[in-house]
């Protein structure tokens, strides 16, 4: 084999685990590093303390001078720990983090210093915004941005640095990053589901999204993925054939973690205990080397900043353990790839989980208000829900038989199935004292207090009720949470408006009683979304042949998936909640366009190189030692030569196939790519690079994956599935 893989494999193979030692608890030392209410208490005035939770609790605004006690209480809470820089924590639209470090050090002249960090570097710092992916908000000459302090996130330490999540505007007030709108759509959400929330219990004030993420990621070692440009620069492999031996047993989901893999968890699990992330969970998942994780349930702004966090100390971890860790959605054709469930709920202030069933009638009267109006919400948006997951990765897996189909619908399980049909025949208006009865106790009073175990999981839905929450399945395992919490919330929010208005509606233009005005209204609702319930086999072809009848999209391409975001009602939506204007959703969508085309040209042009310049001469070089061998059977024996040397003339008539197949396909796809460089407008560009430069990878692919299989493994000089996969 090549000497850089021969090297990475034998590197690989001498690697022991870290050792890694918990002394303390994980109670004991969860949120150390993070100024959260405990910290605040010991480090602020008691009216700073009070200013930071009502402006977590209620909104409330900050006042300068009260922010100079707060950043003074963390400024000496983080030089205690060690601490010498500040950052604004933030999340562009890149996908990424941001952050730049600033010392607390500032001189005062005559060779003297000190610590300083005011309240005005707490609150606000200036980073370049056009150097950002802005959709045109801001130009090259028009740099000026801001980062605002989030104090519904808390402060963190990492690395040395306090770390202060914020949110990412531009000088003329649109949002850049993906923290801002979902903020926004939190306080719509909260307001309307407050509002809602209020025919069933008057103490409710305040009602807050929760999220649970389930991330899943591939672990493999650095040494290997150095041997391999198409990892190291595009994060998946853009060729390499299946190994004899992939998932097919099914002997690793679920199976005993390898030790190098536990050490990394290990020590992946202490950091985030530190840091606040409350991981509970951990497991391989189906495909080899493929593991999971996932936290406790948390509100959902914290809960998509700690999977952004996350994933940036997964990556910083995995170094120490000499690993690559691989989010890419799908890095290795052949097997699962990957996804980040995003389960959501909503929850009020008096403890009450509105998507979780009762034990009385009303309380189950709430559980369906809220229950059918998220079915309903997702009926309207299915194509805006589809958009929020899209992207250049998510493309591989959607619709592949490990993840749901880009087709959106909802499972919801046989017995609610039927609940809902029960109310579906409800007579319309004012409903009679027999039916209230029948109602109350055969309809909605026999709803069980737990459905988590009343029906069997669908896991080719992407929307799925999974007994006291929604599990939206179909997000990918790069996505930043934000963007479908974004969207999910904003639909809800809008949804439990117009739910409440035709509810007052009824009770104040037709003299309705509040439990019948809400009957009415939701079962209009179960007869108007009934096409997006499905409990069937995602999978199927007869499903896309049902959805097409049914209205439902099946947009299976990010370009075409994207074009959701900029209908009337999608953009109404937004500008009616005061989520986004039209502005930020333009430019949102040029963002998303533009780094789809991006992703598909960066790997294409990766393909190329590769598949011309390790490919291809590995080829030749085998190529001319068959030839040398086919030579010497003509010295050997003459005009006979041919009935020994068989074999090796069809091997050398098949390589200079696939070696021609591959030019010819990478000249072909050099040449769409640099016609699609030069469209101006980017969606049609994005469609170019969908239609006609990514299909050529597979026909570069298919011949290279055949050489892999044709050529000596001693030759071949890219790290092979069997070694990534299975070396441990």
């Amino acid at each position: 084999m090549s000497t850089l893989r021969f090297h990475a494999i034998k590197e690989t193979l001498t690697r022991t685990p870290l050792k890694i030692e918990e002394k303390e608890r994980r109670s004991a030392i969860f949120g150390n590093n993070v100024f959260n209410e405990a910290t605040m208490r010991q480090y602020l005035t008691k009216e700073a303390y009070n200013s930071v939770m009502d402006a977590v609790e209620k909104g409330s605004k900050i006042e300068r001078p009260v922010a100079d006690h707060i950043s003074t209480g963390m400024k000496e809470w983080a030089i205690s720990k060690g601490v010498t820089h500040y950052t604004h924590w933030f999340q562009p639209l890149t996908g990424a983090t941001a952050e730049k470090h600033d010392a607390f050090f500032e001189t005062i002249g005559n060779g003297l210093a000190i610590e300083k960090f005011g309240g005005g570097q707490l609150v606000q710092q200036e980073p370049d915004a056009s150097s950002f992916p802005n959709g045109g908000i801001r130009n090259t000459f028009e740099a000026r941005g801001y980062t605002a302090w989030d104090p519904t996130s808390p402060a963190f330490i990492y690395e040395t640095t306090l770390c202060i999540p914020t949110v990412f505007v531009a000088y003329t007030g649109e949002a850049l990053d993906y923290k801002t709108p979902l903020l926004r759509a939190l306080q719509a959400v909260d307001n309307a589901a407050v509002a809602v929330a209020k025919y069933f219990d008057k103490n409710v004030k305040k009602v807050n999204a929760s999220l649970g993420w389930e991330q899943e990621y591939f672990l493999v070692d650095s040494a290997l993925v150095a041997a391999r440009p198409d990892i190291t620069l595009t994060g998946r492999t853009l060729l390499g054939h299946s190994p004899a031996k992939g998932q097919q047993l099914d002997d690793h989901y679920f199976g005993t973690i390898p030790n190098r893999a536990m050490s990394f968890m290990r020590d992946l699990e202490k950091e985030c205990m530190l840091l606040g992330i409350p991981v509970k969970t951990r497991h391989n998942e189906v495909a080899p080397n493929q593991f999971e994780l996932a936290p406790i349930y948390d509100e959902a702004n914290l809960a998509v900043d700690h999977n952004s966090l996350l994933m940036d100390v997964m990556d910083k971890i995995a170094g120490r353990h000499n690993f690559k860790v691989l989010f890419h959605e799908k890095p290795f054709a052949g097997v699962n790839g990957s996804g980040k469930h995003n389960n959501w709920s909503l929850s009020t202030d008096t403890g009450i989980n509105l998507l979780g069933p009762g034990k009385t009638p009303m309380s189950n009267l709430q559980f369906l208000t809220f229950f059918i109006n998220t079915i309903k919400a997702v009926h309207e948006y299915e194509g805006l829900l589809r958009a929020s997951i899209a992207s250049a990765s998510n493309d591989h897996r959607l619709g592949a038989n490990e993840a749901p189909p880009a087709i959106i619908s909802v499972f919801i399980g046989d017995q609610l199935t039927k609940v809902l049909n029960d109310l579906e025949s409800v007579t319309k208006g004012k409903l009679s004292p027999e039916e209230k009865t029948d109602l109350k106790l055969n309809v909605v009073g026999k709803i069980p207090e737990i459905l988590l175990d009343n029906t069997d999981r669908n896991r080719t839905s992407p929307f799925a009720f999974t007994g006291n929450k929604f599990e939206f399945r179909a997000v990918g395992s790069t996505a930043n949470c934000a963007n479908p919490m974004t969207v999910l919330n904003s639909i809800m929010a809008k949804q439990l408006i117009d739910f409440k208005a035709e509810v007052d509606a009824l009770i104040e233009n037709k003299d309705m009683k509040k439990d019948d005005a809400i009957f009415n209204v939701l079962r209009e609702y179960i007869k108007t979304s009934k096409n997006i319930l499905f409990e069937g086999n995602g999978y199927s072809d007869e499903w896309q042949i049902e959805a097409k009848k049914r209205g439902l999209s099946n947009n299976k391409t990010t370009p075409e998936a994207l074009k959701a975001r900029m209908t009337k009602k999608n953009i109404s939506l937004f500008e009616e909640l005061g989520v986004m204007n039209k502005v930020e959703i333009e430019a949102r969508y040029e963002i998303e366009v533009e780094e789809y085309a991006l992703r598909i040209q960066i790997e294409g042009r990766v393909l190329g190189d590769i598949a011309r310049n390790h490919v291809v001469p590995t080829a030749v070089r085998y190529q001319n030692r068959l030839i040398e061998n086919v030579r010497g059977l003509k010295d050997i024996y003459g005009k006979d030569f041919k009935k020994y040397a068989k074999e090796q003339m069809v091997l050398i008539q098949e390589i200079s196939g696939h070696i021609e197949a591959i030019n010819s396909g990478v000249t072909k796809m050099t040449n769409e790519r640099k016609k699609a460089n030069t469209i101006e407008d980017s969606e049609k560009r994005a469609e170019t690079y969908c239609h006609k430069v990514k299909p050529l990878f597979d026909v570069i692919r298919y011949s290279c994956d055949k050489l892999e299989l044709l050529i000596d493994d001693e030759l071949w000089p890219l790290t092979k599935y069997r070694e990534l996969l299975f070396t441990k």
